[in-house]
């Protein structure tokens, strides 16, 4: 059984669920998922598990996301991005690239972010942009994310023509914002460009938006859909769990004991937890289960069971770091 775990760069357009489907089609499997929504608009990295490899997905969510992104000061639209109908304009003469810097100064580091209105997180069993769509008018609860890095890497100030009768056309300032942002989980990027446009009063929204890592999965490791169609390459389940959380490397006898669900002594450290486990491995390699430590124990959180007949990859090195 084929399992482990697909770096893909999602193209514009798709929904991360039009990318699964995809992949099961590629795969042959209908156990696939994914580790965090891209937006349509959206390009980059999105990570896809395969059969086992779905079980890692978890703690793939909570782990830091990076974006390039372009944010537009000077126009709100309805989505707080650049597929939304535009909600108001402002003239952005005024707004100097020092005041910018401030505003983004304003962003980094431990936040309160309200979602867009537009998000696919649920209001009484209901999708908020489903209501949106409907009519309703959604308001959002805040929630504590954290922007670890939020870089200028151009600043762009122009001109746009807007009509704004049927016989006159009015110019219309703008600046266009290039950055880099490493946030948390659950960070929307759109209400970073949404909340800077409205600090520095013209209003502001997401243009691009291109994820470049997911935790250790980094684009430099992803592939298209059409690559993927010619060459399907799947990081082994092994090397995505080293990739990605503390390791432990078990004595025989321990992954013996592992692979019955049974306990083994506490890690030296002592620190892994359910939420933050270790992956064991055999003496061989192969991964036995992620751990978590409980007192002078650690216990299976999951255990992979031996497949004799599993597939291997063709490339097996892992991740860029």
């Amino acid at each position: 059984m084929l399992s482990g775990l697909v770096i893909v760069d999602k193209p514009q357009g798709w929904t991360s669920h039009d990318v699964v489907g995809r992949m099961r089609r590629l795969a042959g499997t209908r156990k696939v998922g994914h580790a965090g929504t891209l937006d349509p608009m959206a390009t980059g990295v999105l990570v896809v598990g395969i059969n086992k490899a779905t079980r890692l997905l978890t703690y793939i969510v909570g782990t830091s996301k990076t974006y390039e992104a372009t944010i537009r000061l000077g126009a709100t639209t309805i989505t707080d991005d650049a597929e939304g109908d535009v909600t108001g304009t402002s003239s952005t003469a005024a707004v100097t690239d020092e005041a910018i810097e401030a505003g983004i100064a304003k962003l980094r580091g431990p936040i309160s972010q309200v979602p867009s209105s537009v998000s696919a997180i649920k209001v009484n069993g209901e999708r908020a942009y489903a209501r949106v769509r409907a009519g309703e008018d959604v308001k959002l609860a805040s929630r504590p994310v954290t922007i670890h890095t939020f870089d200028v890497l151009a600043i762009r100030h122009g001109v746009t023509a807007v009509a704004t009768d049927a016989s006159t056309r009015d110019g219309v300032s703008y600046v266009d914002i290039d950055v880099t942002v490493r946030c948390s989980s659950g960070t929307y990027i759109r209400a970073l460009a949404r909340d800077l446009g409205a600090d520095l009063g013209v209003g502001g929204h997401l243009t691009a938006l291109r994820r470049s890592a997911v935790g250790p999965y980094t684009l430099d490791r992803a592939r298209t859909l059409e690559e993927l169609a010619e060459n399907l390459e799947i990081l082994d389940i092994a090397d995505a769990a080293r990739a990605l959380m503390p390791v432990r490397e078990l004595t025989a006898a321990e992954a013996n004991e592992l692979s019955f669900g049974r306990r083994i002594p506490a890690s030296p450290e002592g620190t892994h937890t359910v939420d933050a486990p270790a992956a064991a491995f055999a003496p061989d390699g192969t991964l036995v289960a992620l751990l978590a430590d409980a007192g002078k124990h650690a216990k299976p959180v999951l255990v992979f069971p031996p497949d004799p007949e599993a597939k291997t990859a063709v490339v097996t090195e892992g991740p860029s770091q």
